[in-house]
């Protein structure tokens, strides 16, 4: 019986070959989309998932109350984790993280940065990145101790069994003992290191980082296997309280939530978490549905088109005893073999764009050649695929009465005909929503990009200060600003549009006591607001001019708005201690990511920096020379160090890279959309075509001229496309709405986009339909009525 079928079904292809082909690369194409979003889709949710504990691992939050408001930050304080271990018995370890930073590693004459981080002693029994060398009780056990991946041994020691022992100095300023080979970090971590150094470490040579009103790591903890997490988290959540008195008016709360969530789980809202690329991830995995469902939408109108052509076949089979179940299976039988020729279409597809694809994702996405679970999910997504596709082909091919078809006068009813356009209908709804949709995103993504920040990022260059900046600065200073190309030269202890240290240590004359207002903060050099031409609203910048900026302050405007200074100028403020006064005030400028509102800044000035940038800004055109003569500067004063730079603008695309791919994909599916729902809508016009040939001949005959016919023929399709894009507008100003949310500055929806949806929709349409028409229309009449 399977042989019948597919007999019937390869003669069917042969008999119409232009159909054929149609069809088959409309499913191609949507089984390829989806196949990529499945990819896509399965490699985002792998991410941190491949760790042994992870349905024990949990990560602490803090859920902070300032000015009546909540926020809420993963960043915590560094003493955190060992307190909570000998604290609470349902944690069995915990460990502090720092942040992610590159590391300069001398070996003879062998200079290497690499990136890294510290990390408490129990982090390799927390988390899954097998040793080569080493263990996980030695890994991390002395603050001299450093663990280091494959890649960075063979690097400096030519093996992971020639490491193990050895000694090696970070930064010119310490030298630690290899106690540990780890593996090299997978793709799908989050984690990207090549080394590892104890925290005590970092406990040392940060004072700051031992005290409980200060934050910055992070805190994971790993449970007893017999742990309940909801009373741990109950623990947790007044923990903070048996180090800073309350009543102080600094309220901060604990809490905690899966370490492998983060990555999918990371935007945070109100003082919860309240998703991230999880939304993306759902919102592409109902794209790949829907622009599957436009395919086989596509075969069922295409299907159906060509049913007069096989209408007798199926009379003449009734005749001679085929009941209407054979035909059925019959039917879907061949919509399964013709979807498994689309499918193995797909897979060649999916073959050759992968490496876009993951270009375009940032994505490391291998065709998963030997994985068994992909090639049962194919067989699965065929026949599912086949199964929907000719179910309303076979049915309706099916139910054609023999009598009616053998007389040559088979019709479509009028509930099949309303089916039919309904589908369509469907179809172009999808299509304009996704149209929509993609012109939206891609105006809030031009927004963001060409929005005034307050600051201009243009032609400036961050040179990292490597070593000890305190001692050659001054003179790399004087001799880059010399240079044919530099318009001026500052510094920060961190990038001025990624602002991340914080703290309640300010104070000003009036200031309520019981109110702890939290400040981001920003150690500066001279000369900062001029080099970064952000606009003084009153004021000076700070200047070598004045002996006093030492203890000076410039804050932003929403920063003096909250001290209620009228007159701010000259008023006296306190930072960490130190007391000084106000004397300047920026305008507000966009100094983190655009999902977030602009937070009350103070600037200080920091005349010997220990790290941080060198911020240069240079004439575009000028731009290699400048880099070239800076770095061999660099080399003259800071030789045991490389020259490493960024372009400011560069990464600022890096903090949109998100919403960047977001746009990208959104664009190549919804052309995607289209081009599968013209093909059905093809497929509609030549089952119209078909049923109204001899009305045309007739028209023909009588006089009709070709506008006229175009006319008859069109009208039915636009009408159908203008009640699709009805339908659509709504949805896409409430899905489109909700995902602006996520962003504190955004656009506004106006008409615009559906305007131009509307009008892409309907042209693409009719050009679509004017193929089929104007080819109905030219026919010779005499064919059409030769039967009559």
């Amino acid at each position: 019986m399977f042989k019948n079928y597919f007999l019937v079904a390869i003669r069917s292809l042969k008999r119409n070959k232009i159909f054929s082909a149609i069809n088959i690369l409309g499913l191609a194409l949507g089984l390829t989309c989806s196949l990529l979003i499945m990819l896509w889709v399965q490699d985002e949710k792998s991410v941190d998932q491949f760790h042994e504990h992870k349905d024990r691992l949990y990560s602490v939050y803090e859920r902070q109350y300032f000015d009546n408001k909540v926020q809420s930050t993963y960043s915590t304080p560094g003493i955190l984790a060992r307190e909570i271990r000998h604290t609470i018995p349902e944690v069995e370890h915990s460990t502090a993280l720092g942040w992610d930073q590159e590391t300069t590693f001398q070996l003879g004459d062998k200079i290497l940065r690499m990136p890294g981080n510290a990390a408490d002693s129990d982090f390799f029994k927390m988390y899954t990145f097998p040793l080569l060398e080493g263990t996980v009780q030695s890994a991390l056990a002395s603050p001299v101790s450093l663990a280091i991946s494959r890649k960075m041994a063979n690097a400096f020691f030519g093996s992971p069994q020639a490491a193990i022992g050895k000694t090696i100095r970070a930064n010119d300023q310490k030298d630690f003992t290899v106690t540990a080979v780890f593996e090299d970090m997978p793709e799908n971590s989050t984690a990207k290191w090549d080394f590892l150094y104890n925290w005590e470490y970092m406990l040392e040579t940060n004072g700051w980082a031992r005290q409980w009103d200060n934050n910055g790591p992070r805190t994971t903890i790993l449970l007893r296997k017999d742990a309940d997490p909801a009373k741990v988290s109950a623990k947790l959540k007044e923990f903070m309280y048996k180090f800073v008195d309350p009543k102080s008016g600094w309220r901060v709360e604990l809490d905690i939530y899966k370490t492998t969530d983060r990555y999918l789980n990371s935007r945070m809202k109100d003082g919860v978490i309240s998703g991230g690329r999880i939304e993306y991830v759902r919102l592409f995995s109902l794209v790949a549905v829907f622009i599957l469902f436009i395919a086989c939408i596509n075969f069922m109108n295409l299907t159906t088109a060509r049913s007069i052509k096989r209408s007798r076949e199926i009379g003449v089979r009734k005749v001679v005893g085929a009941l209407r179940g054979g035909l059925i299976r019959q039917f879907i039988g061949e919509a399964v073999i013709i979807t498994a020729l689309a499918m193995l279409m797909a897979l060649v597809l999916l073959f050759l764009v992968l490496p876009f694809f993951n270009q375009m994702t940032q994505k490391h996405i291998e065709f998963p050649f030997a994985a068994w679970t992909f090639w049962i999910g194919i067989v699965g997504l065929t026949l599912i695929t086949g199964l929907i596709a000719g179910s309303y082909p076979a049915l309706f091919l099916s139910g054609f009465k023999p009598i009616v078809v053998l007389k040559g006068v088979a019709k479509a009813s009028s509930g099949a005909n309303w089916f039919r356009k309904g589908l369509v209908v469907f179809q172009f709804a999808l299509s304009s929503l996704l149209i929509i949709g993609t012109i939206i995103v891609s105006q809030q993504v031009s927004y963001i990009q060409n929005k005034n920040l307050g600051l201009n990022r243009e032609n400036i260059v961050k040179v990292s200060l490597l070593g000890e900046p305190d001692k050659y600065f001054k003179v790399f200073n004087d001799e880059v600003k010399k240079l044919p190309g530099v318009t001026a030269i500052t510094r920060a202890e961190q990038d001025p549009m990624e602002i991340g240290n914080s703290t309640i240590g300010i104070d000003w004359e009036g200031k309520d006591p019981n109110t702890k207002p939290l400040f981001s903060q920003l150690g500066v050099g001279y000369d900062f607001i001029s080099t970064m031409q952000m606009e003084l609203v009153a004021g000076r910048d700070f200047s070598r001019s004045f002996g006093t900026d030492t203890a000076s302050f410039i804050l932003n405007e929403t920063g003096v708005a909250k001290t209620g200074y009228k007159d701010p100028i000259g008023k006296p403020f306190t930072f960490w201690g130190r007391k000084g006064t106000i004397i300047g005030i920026v305008k507000d400028f966009h100094f983190n990511s655009m999902h977030e509102p602009i937070n009350n800044l103070i600037m200080h000035l920091q005349e010997n920096p220990d790290h941080g940038y060198a911020i240069v800004r240079v004439q575009g055109s000028k731009t290699r020379e400048v880099l070239s003569q800076m770095e061999t500067i660099n080399k003259k004063v800071n030789p045991r160090f490389p020259f490493v730079y960024d372009f400011a603008d560069e990464e600022f695309k890096k903090i949109y890279a998100r919403e960047t791919m977001a746009k990208q994909l959104s664009n190549c599916f919804a052309a995607l959309a289209i081009i599968i729902s013209c093909l059905g809508l093809l497929g509609l016009a030549m089952f119209a075509a078909e049923q109204r040939v001899r009305e045309i001949g007739i028209r023909k005959v009588l006089g009709a001229g070709l506008g006229s016919l175009f006319g008859l023929l069109s009208r039915e399709f636009l009408l159908l496309v203008f009640v699709a894009f009805v339908i659509a507008c709504p949805l896409a100003w409430w899905a489109m709405n909700n995902w602006l949310q996520d962003f504190e500055y955004r656009i506004g929806i106006n008409w615009l986009p559906f305007a131009l949806a509307g009008v892409a929709a309907l042209a693409i349409a009719l050009f679509t339909i004017s193929f089929q028409t104007v080819r109905a229309a030219l026919a010779n009449p005499v064919k059409s009525l030769r039967s009559e």
